[in-house]
């Protein structure tokens, strides 16, 4: 497949990186391969296995296009891609763990990641250990002969701390244990996993990769230390996209790095707006210089996505609904990433346990689309006005 694209830019890359157009008759996009059987021209190409592609489930030239693309992108050594980003949460945690082990996992989470680690790790006698998303280099205390995965999310997706990988990192390293990272929020663009002490990133493509909301898709990225043992695991449980999936995935990332720049600037402008909102308790957006995490932000990360929460003043569940029924923009939808500008409230008191969630009033997570800022802060200024309204 293709060539890596060497010391270029990374918008460069997002325009060459897993194309090569003379093998597809001079097209400039990879076409869509439909098809589970592959045929091999002899008996010896048969035992020998070893061609390019030898069984649809185990990639096409659609996919490994994807697949390269992203590798370079995040600095990687392989990616593989899964049907979703919670499958290749799934794929990754599995492909490391045994009957007894234990997993440190940072408690701002996505919460599905939660759910597996509580069901399914747990019925496989797995234990999971929750820790403060803040501890850095203290993680070590947190880390015995039985830990095999420190498993990291920064900034966590729906309470945005912004965790220290590299010391994280460092301590997982001594020990021998593997660090998996969610990388989801700031994409392979706005922060290199493997530059930090990763051994495995995540994408949920679903969400900037795709970025139409038009496609599930989920990325696993390795360093070569590591790749065998996440292939295999990757065979062995059958993961595998659907075509046109894998092809959306092409097709958004070519241009990820336009739209991830305008998310970038329309969400601060927007996050900037409501912190002076008298309605808005707090701003929940590492780009912030108010944000907790704002230091280790700029130090680690090249930019910010859409994507950040607030925390509103006291409000009552009718008061919140009418705030957000009425909204025309922004619609209420568990996803984030795509052209549009979306809105949902959450509470993460109910599940966290390693930490405890103090907030003034209701959480609200934004994901800031493409559409024209000023529009998006009339219809936020009109839901506030109904928030404030009198029942």
């Amino acid at each position: 497949m293709s060539k890596r694209t060497g010391k270029q830019k990374d918008d460069t890359r997002l325009a060459h990186a897993g194309r090569e157009p003379f093998r597809q008759h001079g097209f400039v996009n990879t076409p869509i391969y439909r098809g589970s059987t592959v045929l091999f021209p002899t008996v010896a190409a048969l035992e020998a296995n070893d061609q390019d592609f030898t069984y649809g489930r185990l990639g096409t030239p659609t996919v490994r296009a994807l697949e390269e693309a992203i590798a370079e992108l995040e600095g990687g050594h392989r990616t593989l891609l899964a049907p979703s980003g919670l499958s290749a949460i799934v794929t990754a945690l599995l492909a490391f763990v045994s009957t007894g082990d234990e997993i440190l996992v940072s408690d701002s989470v996505y919460r599905p990641t939660r759910r597996f680690c509580d069901s399914v790790l747990k019925r496989l006698g797995i234990k999971t250990i929750y820790y403060d998303p803040l501890i850095g280099a203290g993680i070590a205390k947190l880390i015995t002969k039985k830990t095999c995965v420190v498993f990291t999310e920064s900034p966590g997706s729906q309470t945005f701390e912004v965790q220290d990988v590299p010391a994280i990192a460092a301590a997982a390293h001594a020990a021998g244990a593997v660090v998996i990272l969610d990388n989801t929020w700031a994409t392979p663009l706005y922060f290199k996993p493997f530059e930090h002490g990763a051994d495995v990133s995540i994408q949920a493509a679903t969400k900037y990769i795709v970025g139409h909301a038009d496609a599930m898709l989920g990325a696993i990225t390795t360093t070569e230390a590591v790749t065998k043992t996440v292939a295999k695991a990757h065979e062995e449980l059958g993961v595998c996209p659907g075509p046109e999936d894998a092809y959306l995935g092409l097709r958004g990332l070519r241009s990820l790095g336009v739209r991830l720049e305008r998310h970038q600037r329309s969400g601060l402008e927007i996050a900037e707006w409501l912190a002076a909102r008298p309605e808005v308790a707090r701003v929940l957006h590492p780009a912030l210089p108010t944000d907790p995490g704002h230091a280790i932000w700029c130090r680690d990360f090249r930019g910010a996505s859409g994507l950040f929460s607030i925390v509103l003043q006291p409000a009552s569940h009718e008061a919140l609904a009418r705030m957000l029924d009425g909204l025309k923009l922004f619609g209420m939808g568990y996803s984030w990433g795509g052209f549009e500008s979306l809105i949902l409230p959450f509470d993460p008191s109910v599940y966290r346990t390693a930490t405890k969630w103090k907030a003034e009033g209701p959480a609200l997570r934004l994901h800031i689309g493409l559409e024209d800022v000023e529009d998006l802060k009339a219809d936020l200024d009109a839901g506030l006005a109904r928030l404030n309204a009198r029942a």
